[in-house]
């Protein structure tokens, strides 16, 4: 069967560029600096410089990357403000996920114990031999 092309729609917007800039401790983290440019390439005193923190914690399940607004006028104040970000993004992240595993436990469908998934009781045996019933 051939493959039908996609028809996807990339534009970049030209009004919503910035020049970014990286700098590391090489220890804890990266921010990059993100300054507003024009389409022509020169700086667009209207916007704000952005500056965006990045991270790895490692967790029992492997590294976790953090990726985070840092508030600042500065480089300066960005490096300051680092942590305070990160700790923030660490705890938002830990919510997200605890709120992800709730809704994973709550949509689960147990059969009981008659091999169905309504009333009754005992040990019976309905469906197939080996075979569960358990919906997602």
């Amino acid at each position: 069967m051939p493959e039908q092309p996609l028809d996807l729609e990339l534009k970049m917007e030209e009004n919503d560029l910035y020049q970014e800039e990286i700098f590391t401790d090489r220890r804890v983290g990266t921010i990059q600096r993100l300054t507003p440019i024009d389409r022509t390439g020169k700086r667009d005193d209207k916007r704000p410089v952005l500056y965006v923190g990045q991270t790895q914690l490692m967790s029992r399940m492997g590294a976790l990357p953090l990726s985070f607004e840092i508030p600042g006028d500065s480089l300066e104040q960005a490096v300051q403000n680092f942590a305070t970000a990160a700790n923030g993004a660490l705890v938002e992240t830990m919510q997200k996920l605890e709120e992800m595993r709730r809704e994973q436990a709550s949509s689960l469908i147990v059969p009981d114990a008659t091999g169905g998934f309504g009333g009754g009781g005992g040990l019976g045996g309905g469906g197939n031999p080996g075979g569960g019933r358990i919906r997602l």
